[in-house]
């Protein structure tokens, strides 16, 4: 196909990709701002504390933006040339009408890479501040650091409290929900403090359970040797960038549950922006197979729909183990590749 072909239908493209990313990231943060309005007012935020909350949103919603845009651009501007004949003419001249389809992966490329950065950085960033914005408009302080579910198993013996609070940050944490198991003895407890400097757990009123006795309550505190250490609470994998997600999957703490959302979290950050090619190709297709600019606008809805569906599915699937989460975050652009090649078989 001439270079000059190529060089047309791309502009066409990539100036309905600007209109379309300019829609979908003003209808976001319209969206964004119709569900905090009443908060805003109701608080009494600041301007400059509404604008500190929304430039902290605003990257997660570019990066929406920068993948939705993708078969808006394509379909419309497909449509529009199918409507004004100039598909048509292509055709009657030889062009092939795949040949018109894996130029289109070229600049969204690029759009990808950008997605990619701000994926593995900004969005994490934003994100956290995004909660701790709200904070400051409602006049609260953030909650103290706690750990839920805490778990030590050192050999013959286990650690566990239903919640660690770090309330001062320093070497002394709250317990909530202690168990201490060592050997056949079985200690339970309300409450209790955890002293890393002194590598010590201590409760009070605290009931033992040994096999063959009954339990009984010690008035006395107890006090059991422990070398874990203390460390900040796990903020959520969304709110952490590539490298330090990267770094704690590597050093294999953490739940199994939240080793699946990390693990989940990361391959989302390689699979979302590889959805603005996927989109392209699979987008291009089907434009091809349109007759006019009605049915690209109808095909526009259909193909964001389907995408948006599989997209908040399959982080429910695989936080609870139902599908291996490397393979959650690939579903969606695994479902469009193949309707790509589908579409593909259909032009040849």
């Amino acid at each position: 196909m001439p270079i000059t072909l190529n060089r047309y239908v791309l502009r066409e493209v990539l100036r309905w990709y600007a209109a379309g990313l300019a829609l979908f990231l003003i209808l976001q943060l319209t969206d964004a701002l119709s569900t905090t309005v009443s908060y805003l007012l109701l608080y009494r935020a600041t301007l400059p504390e509404a604008l500190s909350a929304f430039a902290a949103i605003a990257p997660n919603q570019l990066n929406r933006s920068l993948v939705l845009a993708v078969p808006f651009a394509v379909l419309l501007a497909f449509g529009r040339m199918q409507g004004d004949s100039e598909l048509k003419a292509m055709f009657a001249a030889g062009v092939r009408p795949l040949s018109l389809v894996w130029p289109l992966a070229l600049p969204f490329v690029l759009v990808g890479a950008v997605a990619y950065a701000n994926a593995g950085y900004l969005v994490p960033a934003g994100l956290g501040h995004w909660d701790r914005a709200w904070y400051g408009i409602y006049g609260q302080t953030p909650p103290p650091p706690s750990q839920e579910n805490y778990t030590f198993a050192p050999p013959g013996a286990l650690f566990y409290a239903g919640r660690v609070t770090n309330e001062t940050g320093g070497q002394v944490a709250q317990l909530s929900g202690v168990l201490v198991q060592r050997g056949a003895e079985t200690v339970t407890a309300q409450s209790g403090v955890w002293d890393t400097r002194q590598q010590t757990w201590t409760v009070q009123n605290a009931w033992v359970t040994r096999p063959g006795e009954d339990p009984r309550q010690v008035q006395t505190p107890l006090v059991f040797a422990q070398t874990d250490t203390l460390e900040p609470p796990r903020p959520p994998g969304e709110q952490v960038s590539t490298p330090e997600l990267r770094a704690r999957l590597a050093s294999g703490r953490g739940t199994p549950e939240e080793s699946r959302d990390d693990t989940f979290q990361l391959a989302k950050r390689y699979a979302d922006p590889v959805t603005a090619v996927v989109f392209a190709l699979a987008a291009g297709a089907l434009g091809l197979l349109l007759r006019n600019r009605a049915a690209a606008f109808a095909a526009t809805v259909v193909f964001v729909g389907s995408f948006y569906v599989l997209w908040v599915t399959v982080p429910q699937l695989a936080r609870v183990g139902a599908v291996p989460p490397t393979l959650a975050a690939w579903l969606p652009n695994l479902a469009f590749v193949l309707v790509a090649a589908l579409l593909a078989w259909r032009l040849r």
